[in-house]
């Protein structure tokens, strides 16, 4: 196995997936506590829903860099939801409902009318469940996914203390001076960079998985919001890194791969907390 592995590693291609998905694992797990804790984990999948219906419009386009489309119209939509999520008609959970289904929705029909692939269900596989797309990173997408991990985790760190505030109390923060919706829609552009970076990888119909389940498993076994956000990112970065790994010696699919990786460490960390009496 280890022959198997060190003769896999030869290829760049399987080095910048094992790179790229590390530190999206990485990223993910960081925001991903933030996001359970204050009831809004599923908007990974209102995000990537959206991030499908722009990679349909730059396809047909015929755009060579997707991101310059996809990456800004993510982003938009992020703020989007975080405004009109508070309305008092139309709550966050209804309206990401809604924006991934007409986003899916949109694109898929788009794709079909405007298809300019010879195999369309081949590339609506690929980016709704990340089958292919991470092992085909270029050198200038893995810099581009190492310098946005760097800033969303360089922004995590230096506003740790102010995201700490708007997750449990969002009033109090802001009675005490804290500006809650510039925190919240710093957290949303975070969040939809991420989701953008998770299509490789995971695909959109898969990418909550990042950011739900090793939150979850690190809230089995830790009470403290430091605690629980840094077992988050240990386990993230364990399970993609295994995922990946298997992956490539299974021949399976690299997003599934991770997301049942990461069911099973959730099984495991429910058994411990069993176990534990708590």
């Amino acid at each position: 196995m280890i022959e198997k592995l060190a003769f896999y590693f030869q290829y760049p291609f399987v080095r910048y997936a094992l790179i790229v998905g590390v530190l999206i694992a990485l990223c993910s797990s960081l925001l991903g506590v933030t996001l359970v804790l204050k009831r809004f984990s599923f908007i990974g999948d209102g995000l990537s829903h959206v991030a499908f219906g722009a990679i349909a419009v730059a396809s047909i386009m015929n755009l060579t860099n997707q991101m310059v489309l996809v990456l800004p119209t993510t982003v938009i939509c992020a703020v989007v939801l975080l405004h009109t999520g508070q309305n008092a008609k139309i709550k966050g959970d209804a309206m990401i409902a809604v924006v991934s289904v007409g986003a899916l929705a949109i694109g898929y029909l788009l794709m079909n009318i405007f298809s300019t692939s010879s195999n369309l269900s081949g590339d609506v596989c690929s980016t709704l469940f990340g089958s292919t797309s991470i092992l085909t990173l270029t050198v200038s997408e893995v810099w581009v996914c190492v310098i946005l991990s760097a800033v969303i985790v360089a922004l995590f760190i230096l506003f740790y203390n102010k995201i700490f505030a708007v997750t449990f109390d969002e009033n109090f923060a802001s009675a005490v001076g804290t500006n809650a919706k510039f925190y919240n829609l710093m957290i949303a552009v975070m969040i939809a960079v991420i989701i953008v970076l998770a299509m490789n990888l995971v695909g959109s119909l898969l990418i909550s998985a990042l950011v739900i389940f090793p939150a979850l498993s690190a809230m089995r076994m830790f009470k403290s919001f430091s605690s629980v956000t840094i077992c988050s990112a240990v386990i993230s970065v364990i399970c993609a890194a295994v995922g990946i790994i298997i992956s490539i010696l299974a021949s399976t699919p690299v997003g599934s791969t991770i997301v049942a990786v990461n069911i099973v460490m959730f099984v495991i960390s429910c058994i411990v907390n069993t176990i534990r009496g708590e």
